[in-house]
Order: C-alpha cells, then sequence, then structure tokens
C-alpha cells in the first residue's frame, strides 16, 4: 500500500513527463500515406491524370465520395478551446495538445482517422456555420471542451443540420461510460438503478447529459438530485434562462423537493456523481460520511478530482471512480468515443441516438463484468483492447435496428472489421516504434 505522499508524487508525474515529451515529439500524430508508391509513375494513378476519373464519379454522384476517399474513416475533432479539460477557457492554441491526444486515441483505440481543429470564434452561430462548411471532408464531427450554455445549442443544431453523426464528447461521451460505470458499481453493492438515491455535483454539460441518459436507462427522476453553484435544483428556483436545461430538470428531478448544496444533496444518496470543480477540497470527507451504506462515488473532475479517493475510501465510500488513469475504476472517455465512432463509420450512421450510446455503455459494462467485478474495477481499461470491437458492434446494430444506418452488416461481419482495423492502427503504431520511425519517449 503506498502513502499519502507516495500516491500524490504518483498524480504529478505525468504533468512532469509531458513537459518534456511534448516539446521533444512537437505533436502526436502525423499523415502518412496508405497506398504503394512503386515509383514516381504511380502519381499518375494517386495524382493526376489519373485522379480525374474518380473526380467525375464523384461530380455524377456525391455519394461516391465514400468510396474514393477516406471520407468513410476521417472525423473532425472541434474545438473553440473554451472548457479544456479543468483549465477553461484557454483559447485555441492551448487546446491543440488536447485535441491532437484525442486524434491520437481515436487512432490507435478505434482505428479512425481523425483531424484536430481548434477554432478562432467564442461566437456559437460562427461555429455552426464553419462546421457545416467542413461536412463534405468528414465522415463525422466530435465537439470538444466547448463551454456552456452554447455547447448545447451547437450540438443540437448540427445534430439536425447535419447528414454525418456529430456529437459532443463532453455531453454524450461522458454519459455513456459514466452510464457503463455505474452499471457494474450497482452490480458490485446489490442495488438497481430504478431504485437508488442519485446526486450530481456540477450541472454541466457533463451531467447534464449524464442526467439525461440515466434517466433514458431507468433512473427514477424523482429520486436525482443535482447541484449547481447555487445549490440543489428544485421546483421554486427561477433563475433559470428559457432554453436552459436546468429548467426542465428542477421540475422533474428532486421529488423531496430538497434544498442546500452538495454537504445537504449527499445526505443518504447512494450515488454521487460529481463532474464539478477540481479538488481535492471540492467535496469534504465529512459530507461523504453521511451517504447511504455501501456508497458510490464518482470524482471526475480533471484534472484532478473533487476528493482524493483514499480520503473518500476513510470517510466509508465503498466504491470510487475518478476520471485518471492513475487510480482504480477509471470513467474515462477514451472507452466510449473510440468504438461508438467505429460502429457509425463502419455502417455509415447518419446520426448517434440515446439508444445507441446506452447500447454501448452495456457492452462496456459487460466486457468488464465477464472478467469480474470488484470494488477496485466496474470498468475495462484501455489497454482491454477487445472492449472497442464488441463497443462498435453493439453501436451499429442499434443503429441499424433504429434505421439510422446506410449499409447493412451481420454482427460477425461488423465485427471483423472493426477487429482488424483496430488491429492495423495498434500494429503500425508497434512497427513505426520498433523501425525507429517514432522515436523513443525522452528519459527524465
Amino acid at each position: 500500500m503506498l502513502s499519502k505522499e507516495e500516491l500524490l508524487a504518483r498524480a504529478k508525474k505525468p504533468s512532469a513527463d509531458a513537459m518534456r515529451a511534448h516539446p521533444f515529439f512537437k505533436g502526436k500524430i502525423q499523415i502518412a500515406p496508405k497506398v504503394p508508391v512503386r515509383d514516381i509513375q504511380d502519381f499518375s494513378i494517386w495524382y493526376t491524370p489519373g485522379v480525374a476519373a474518380p473526380c467525375r464519379d464523384i461530380a455524377a454522384n456525391p455519394a461516391m465520395s465514400w468510396e474514393h476517399t477516406n471520407r468513410a474513416n476521417t472525423i473532425a475533432v472541434i474545438s473553440d478551446g473554451t472548457r479544456v479539460l479543468g483549465l477553461g477557457d484557454i483559447g485555441p492554441e492551448a487546446a491543440m495538445p488536447v485535441m491532437e491526444g484525442k486524434a491520437l486515441l481515436f487512432k490507435y483505440l478505434g482505428g479512425v482517422d481523425a483531424v484536430p481543429i481548434c477554432l478562432a470564434t467564442k461566437d456559437a452561430d460562427e461555429f455552426i456555420r464553419t462546421v457545416k462548411l467542413l461536412q463534405p471532408s468528414f465522415g463525422g464531427i466530435n465537439l470538444e471542451d466547448i463551454e456552456k450554455p452554447k455547447c448545447f445549442k451547437i450540438l443540437d443544431t448540427l445534430r439536425a443540420e447535419m447528414d454525418i453523426p456529430v456529437w459532443h464528447d463532453d455531453q454524450q461521451g461522458t454519459a455513456a461510460v459514466t452510464l457503463a460505470g455505474l452499471i457494474n458499481a450497482l452490480k458490485v453493492v446489490g442495488k438497481r438503478l430504478d431504485n437508488v438515491t442519485i446526486s450530481l455535483i456540477g450541472a454541466g454539460a457533463a451531467n447534464v447529459a449524464i442526467l439525461r441518459l440515466i434517466l433514458a436507462a431507468g433512473a427514477d427522476p424523482k429520486r436525482v438530485m443535482m447541484v449547481d453553484t447555487q445549490g440543489i435544483l428544485h421546483a421554486g428556483r427561477s433563475d433559470f434562462a428559457a432554453d436552459d436545461p436546468r429548467r426542465e430538470f428542477a421540475q422533474i428531478t428532486n421529488g423531496e423537493q430538497r434544498q442546500g448544496g452538495i454537504a445537504e444533496s449527499l445526505v443518504g444518496a447512494d450515488v454521487c456523481i460529481a463532474l464539478s470543480r477540481p479538488g481535492p477540497d471540492t467535496i469534504q470527507a465529512e459530507w461523504l460520511k453521511k451517504m447511504a451504506q455501501d456508497a458510490i462515488l464518482f470524482a471526475c473532475a480533471n484534472p484532478i478530482p473533487e476528493i482524493w479517493p483514499w480520503e473518500a475510501k476513510e470517510a466509508g465510500v465503498r466504491i470510487v471512480a475518478t476520471g485518471r488513469s492513475d487510480f482504480a475504476n477509471q470513467v474515462n472517455n477514451s472507452l466510449g468515443f473510440p468504438g461508438i465512432f467505429r460502429g457509425v463509420l463502419d455502417v455509415r450512421a447518419r446520426t448517434i441516438t440515446d439508444e445507441m450510446a446506452i447500447a454501448a455503455a452495456y457492452e462496456i459494462a459487460r466486457c468488464a463484468e465477464e472478467k469480474g467485478l470488484n470494488e477496485e474495477y466496474i470498468m475495462p481499461t484501455m489497454d482491454e483492447w477487445e472492449v472497442f470491437p464488441r463497443e462498435a458492434v453493439a453501436t451499429a446494430m442499434k443503429a441499424q435496428e433504429q434505421g439510422l444506418a446506410l449499409l447493412s452488416k451481420s454482427r460477425e461481419q461488423l465485427y471483423q472489421e472493426a477487429q482488424t482495423a483496430i488491429q492495423q492502427s495498434r500494429n503500425l503504431l508497434d512497427q513505426m516504434m520498433k523501425s525507429g520511425f517514432i522515436a523513443p519517449m525522452p528519459e527524465g
């Protein structure tokens, strides 16, 4: 068992390593060819004059862009840098390392090619217009790190007006993986989703989407409370704009009409899902002591959880999850978006629905359950690569079931295609490292 000092030192190490590695590699991704170039004459096929033939084919039938180009496996990761991790509005340039990291995860975990794009605008309408103009180049859009409330308008508008799937990972992605973790945590403690009291700390994009998804999955809205900076949402509050999702939540949640703040919301709660201000003192240990027996805590603020896991355990919480890879039970979006996008691209789905996200969440949960759940293992880890093709299949099958897929494929075909794409990406990286095309990590 590591001491508290050792745990704190381990928690700080990734930041120190990142400051050495980022300037050394000068970025995390690059563009590499996927076609053979046997000699210079091959460019007459890949470029002029041969390329005119597929261009004419696409001009006559735009849907052929999915066949002649890499569009079917390419998405854009787009941000304006206004809500980056726990750092806030740091600007588009400062957001770029995160978007590059996201693109790397898409490729390594899902076999999906992703292009990081940071926009120099804070205007929602200009953001929307820009993304719509990019549609011919991509098979999907992953929105990232956009401040509320405009993130809701941007997502809803683009989903309604674009013909390719648009997903806001801070909303739908976080909700899907959180639901997966919650499904298994409840199994460990022997409780049911429709019969637990849940406190959601924070009312940002992540918890808004989590609340919507857990309600769609069967949670009782009367037994759910959401806490924002002004306290617990309840029917008597009138401090919300007409288009603020908290306005609806205040009416349908909190059957007791409980008032107060974080401490009051935790009294008797079975589950706490916190995505709020980074800690470690946002949630106090004495508040957790008043939760129900066999309590579950998701302390998922980045980069520091609302309370350190060992402090929560000392306060009596039975299962603790965070968003960090250096602690047990990491609830990480990386378990969701690579597989989900793999699935929607493979059947050319037009959108990503809540039902598709729920199907993915249950498949993620099953992957962990099959290996044996316990208090320190409620979620697969990122190195359990088999979760991603399984998740892709679950997502793609649900898309077909809902009539939202342009391609029809069997479960077996989908699994084989997803497995091949993911294995090729991982093998490519391994070979580049072995051959020296990617330099070794700089030593500290």
